[in-house]
């Protein structure tokens, strides 16, 4: 996502050393890792809830196809069969 390298990581890291000084920097660091790691918590169970939206969209589509389905394969197979049907009973009367 982001594409920081070793140097950008030394140079923040240097800059942060001189404005907080090094007894304020363990602190800050401490924090902004809790910061962060609730940042990525939080987007991973975004993405899980729209995941899981998106599963019970595409099922409910599933579903509501399923009938169609059978139903227009219930269709053809009568009609086929009302198309046999007139043929078959001609060939039969003498």
């Amino acid at each position: 996502m982001f594409e920081i390298g070793f140097s950008e990581l030394l140079l923040v890291g240097t800059v942060a050393l001189l404005v907080l000084g090094p007894e304020r920097l363990p602190k800050a660091a401490a924090t902004a890792g809790r910061w962060i790691g609730q940042g990525k918590r939080m987007l991973g169970g975004i993405k899980a809830q729209v995941e899981r939206e998106l599963d019970a969209e595409q099922l409910r589509k599933e579903l509501d196809q399923q009938p169609l389905l059978k139903l227009e394969q219930e269709l053809r197979e009568g009609i086929r069969l009302d198309a046999q049907a007139p043929a078959s009973q001609g060939q039969h009367t003498p």
